[in-house]
């Protein structure tokens, strides 16, 4: 129902990883390749990113130093309608980012507050697919609302899916177990699709629970060390993109990509 992508590595603006590749997040919002689900993301789309600190490898961190709190851009449009937004990204730049073009589920509405990514405290965090029963996944994974984290209230069958990964992850830390588990919790409830894809701004992480998922490490041309991406589907034609198994769990650091079963 929607396409998505994170990256993570050497500083790299938004133009470069939304707009410049030739099946960019940018073009799968009107032709996408490997949607299976839908046909269009014209209803809406995010990008979130960490300013300052997020683009330098670990070693060269102050100690005790962790990445800022993430900055977001949303609009109900689609994403080739904001030729302002297509100009501003080109002047921002960041080692952390999580970003997605909508195709709004049937039932919900194409507002902004429903277009993703979510955030909470320093995460991101984007869903690509349905649940086929929503109002139990409601009941059962949407409340208590986390304090703070807004966008769990919002009006879509995303938002429970969120808000149980902010209290996991609050409680827990560790992010990739945080998304399996509610991968695991959700499909007790409804079953659905529910890809997920979460950064903190030290690491992105995503689950193949329904539709495709991609990952891809890359070094860059100016030696600068490897970038690493999960994304929906592929924005190139390289050859070293790899397919991410169904009901796998994948976690992207700045050193190496690892694929778990979520269990």
């Amino acid at each position: 129902m929607c396409r998505h992508l994170a990256y993570l590595g050497p500083p790299r603006t938004l133009h470069d990883l939304l707009y410049a590749a030739p099946h960019s997040l940018h073009v799968q919002s009107w032709a996408p390749r490997r949607q299976r689900y839908g046909t269009v993301n014209a209803d809406g789309f995010g990008a979130g990113w960490y300013p300052r600190g997020t683009g330098r490898p670990q070693r060269e961190r102050i100690e005790g130093e962790r990445p800022p709190e993430p900055l977001r851009y949303r609009r109900a449009m689609p994403i080739w309608g904001d030729a302002s937004f297509a100009d501003a990204a080109r002047a921002i730049t960041s080692g952390c980012v999580v970003a997605a073009v909508r195709d709004a589920t049937v039932g919900f509405g194409s507002e902004e507050s429903g277009a993703q990514p979510f955030r909470a405290d320093r995460l991101l965090f984007s869903h690509n697919g349905a649940a086929e029963d929503d109002e139990a996944l409601a009941a059962a994974l949407g409340t208590p609302f986390p304090p703070g984290a807004l966008d769990a209230r919002a009006p879509v069958d995303s938002a429970p899916l969120f808000a149980h990964t902010v209290r996991l992850w609050r409680s827990s830390g560790d992010l990739a177990a945080s998304l399996a588990a509610v991968v695991r919790h959700a499909r007790e409830h409804s079953a659905g699709r529910y890809n997920l894809l979460a950064g903190d701004g030290e690491l992105i992480v995503g689950t193949a629970a329904g539709d495709t998922l991609y990952a891809l490490r890359r070094e860059e041309s100016r030696g600068e060390g490897e970038g690493a991406w999960l994304a929906s589907e592929p924005f190139d034609d390289g050859r070293d993109w790899r397919r991410i198994p169904e009901d796998s769990v994948v976690v992207a650091t700045r050193e190496r990509t690892d694929i778990h079963p979520i269990g």
